[in-house]
C-alpha cells in the first residue's frame, strides 16, 4: 500500500512513527520549508522533516501545493492513500490524487470544534472531554465524512501543552486503526451533523488579553487553554506579565473588585475576578523567563489592593 503522509509540526510526528512502525511505512513524506529562527536565523527543520529522516523516508517540501511541478510529481507516486496530520489546507487537485481518498486527523470531536485550534479552544470553553477524529477530507475545512473517533478527558487544571501531547498519541494510535481499516474495507463512514457543528478559529491577540471581570473559571480556562504557548496576558505595575498556571478560589472577600489583589501568600498572589479569585502560580515577566510566583515573589513587592489591567 503506497501512502503520502503530509504533516509539519510535533503533532504529527506520533503518527508519523506509528505509521512506520506497523508495516505502513509512508513511501514520501510531505511537509513544511525549513524557517529561519532565532537572532542567527539559522534555518529549523519542521519537526515532521526530522522525523522522516531518521526514518529515512523521500521528503518533499513544496513552496505551493498547486505548483504544477509538484502535482505532477505526487502523480508520479502512484499512491493508493494520502494521510494528512497538522498540514495545510489542501487544493481540490491534490486530494483527488491518491486512489483511495485522503485522510486528514483532526484534534477534536467533530463536528465539535472545526478549524485551526481545536485543542486550545476546548480547554478554554472549559470542556471535560475531547478527542480526535479521522476523516476522508473534502473541500469544505473538517466536514468530510468520519472514519473512526476515539476521547480522553481533560483535567480540571490540564493544560493546552499536556492535552495536546496526549492527543498526538491517541491520533497516531487511530490514524493506524483507520488506515487498516481502510485498507480492509472495514470502516463505514458517516456524515457529520453540521447542525452540532462549531468553530475553533486561530488563536489571535485579542483572545490573550485576561479580562478580570470574568469569572475565575473562565479565566483559569483561558490560563490553560494558552499555556505554554502563547500565554494568557495582563498587566501588573504598568508591566506585561503572561500567566501559565492557576487555580479558582471559590471564596473571595465581596470589599475586592475584579483585577485587584485580594492576597499574597508565600507561593502565590491571588486576583479578585467578576466571579471568585484566581491564584496565580506560575508567571512570565516581558523579556524574563517562565518562573514559579514564589521565586517571583521573593524579588518583587506585590501590595493587597494592586491592580491588574
Amino acid at each position: 500500500m503506497k501512502i503520502i503522509f503530509m504533516g509539519t509540526p510535533e503533532f504529527s510526528v506520533p503518527s508519523l512513527i506509528k505509521l512506520s512502525e506497523n508495516n505502513y511505512k509512508p513511501v514520501v513524506v510531505v511537509t513544511g520549508l525549513d524557517k529561519k529562527q532565532g537572532r542567527g536565523q539559522k534555518l529549523i527543520s519542521t519537526p515532521v522533516k526530522i522525523a522522516a529522516e531518521n526514518l529515512n523516508i523521500p521528503l518533499i517540501q513544496p513552496l505551493n501545493l498547486k505548483d504544477p511541478a509538484f502535482l505532477k510529481q505526487i502523480k508520479s507516486i502512484d499512491a493508493d492513500l494520502a494521510c494528512v496530520v497538522a498540514f495545510r489546507i489542501l487544493p481540490e487537485e491534490l486530494l483527488t490524487i491518491p486512489k483511495m481518498g485522503t485522510i486528514n486527523l483532526h484534534g477534536s470531536l467533530l463536528p465539535f470544534y472545526r478549524g485551526a485550534a481545536p485543542i486550545q479552544r476546548a480547554i478554554m470553553a472549559g470542556e471535560k472531554e475531547t478527542g480526535v477524529t479521522t476523516f476522508f477530507i473534502k473541500k469544505k475545512v473538517d466536514t468530510g465524512n468520519i472514519l473512526l473517533q476515539d476521547s480522553l478527558k481533560i483535567g480540571e487544571n490540564e493544560d493546552f501543552g499536556s492535552v495536546h501531547d496526549r492527543l498526538s498519541e491517541l491520533g497516531g494510535d487511530l490514524l493506524l486503526e483507520t488506515v487498516r481499516g481502510v485498507k480492509s474495507g472495514n470502516i463505514e463512514e458517516r456524515m457529520q451533523d453540521d447542525s452540532l457543528a462549531t468553530n475553533a478559529p486561530k488563536i489571535n491577540a485579542s483572545d490573550l488579553n485576561i479580562n478580570w471581570s470574568n469569572s475565575a473559571k473562565s479565566i483559569h480556562n483561558q490560563v490553560r487553554g494558552l499555556s505554554p504557548f502563547p500565554g494568557a496576558s495582563t498587566k501588573l505595575m504598568n508591566k506585561k506579565i503572561k500567566i501559565f498556571k492557576s487555580e479558582v478560589e471559590d471564596e473571595m472577600p465581596d470589599k475586592y473588585s475584579p483585577g485587584e489583589v485580594a492576597s499574597v501568600e508565600k507561593e502565590f498572589f491571588t486576583v479578585s475576578t467578576g466571579k471568585g479569585g484566581l491564584k496565580i502560580l506560575e508567571l512570565q515577566r516581558e523579556g524574563k523567563n517562565r518562573i514559579k510566583c514564589a521565586d517571583f515573589l521573593r524579588g518583587m513587592n506585590v501590595p493587597v489592593g494592586e491592580k491588574l489591567e
